[in-house]
């Protein structure tokens, strides 16, 4: 894992990154991190996928923007601004085999030097999130942080190369199962629903059929 600054001659270290000397020079730097580093995210990724260990580029600007303060005047308070672009392999819930998603992160970041400072910030700003700054700032826990908070709520391909087994036959059943329907229809002659699954009201629908059939109390014509 390389990682480089802008400044000459200048190298970061991502997992003792002193942020406030970053936002403070407004200086910028990059590097790649890989999934193997990142052992939240690792357990996301299936077994069988064809790399286990992807790379991920990142970017990283440190600067200050003047904010009003409670007595009037204006101060200067630093910002970092975060960016990640890569791919990753995650299981697909539909057919159950890896597929490749794509991760582009931009972030901002106000920083500030304690919890409490933290907790201070109101919740509906949505331009940026409120983190707890160093002088040995684990950039890398931010990162797989990120990447854990973008992945797809239900993950799966945008079409799916086949259907898993499980999904044709059911868990626990077989496709057979269903030989005795005739053209989609349920055992009461009912059609089921787009799901495949039989109407829910076709019984009590035959049992109205069969209550109209016998209005004549069973007389014999």
């Amino acid at each position: 894992m390389s990682q480089h600054s802008d400044k000459p001659g200048g190298s970061v270290d991502p997992r003792e990154l002193d942020v406030f000397e970053l936002t403070r020079s407004g200086r910028r730097a990059a590097g790649c991190v890989r999934v193997s580093q990142l052992p939240r995210m690792l357990n996301e990724v299936p077994g069988e996928a064809p790399d286990r260990d992807a790379a991920f580029s990142w970017q990283i600007e440190g600067s200050t923007q003047p904010e009003l303060q409670e007595d009037g005047s204006e101060a200067a308070q630093p910002y970092l601004r975060l960016a990640v672009h890569g791919a990753a392999w995650l299981e697909c819930q539909r057919c159950l085999a890896p597929y490749e998603e794509t991760f582009d992160i931009d972030a901002t970041y106000r920083l500030v030097l304690t919890e409490e400072e933290a907790q201070e910030f109101p919740l509906d700003d949505d331009e940026f999130d409120v983190i707890v700054g160093s002088r040995q700032f684990d950039l890398v826990d931010l990162i797989e942080e990120e990447l854990l908070l973008s992945l797809p709520l239900v993950p799966k391909h945008e079409a799916c190369p086949q259907v898993h087994e499980s999904l044709v036959s059911g868990v626990g059943g077989s496709a057979a199962d269903g030989d005795d329907a005739v053209d989609g229809e349920d055992e009461y002659g009912e059609a089921g629903s787009e799901s495949g699954k039989p109407n829910p009201f076709a019984a009590l629908e035959a049992m109205k059929r069969g209550a109209g059939g016998n209005k004549d109390g069973g007389k014999k014509h």
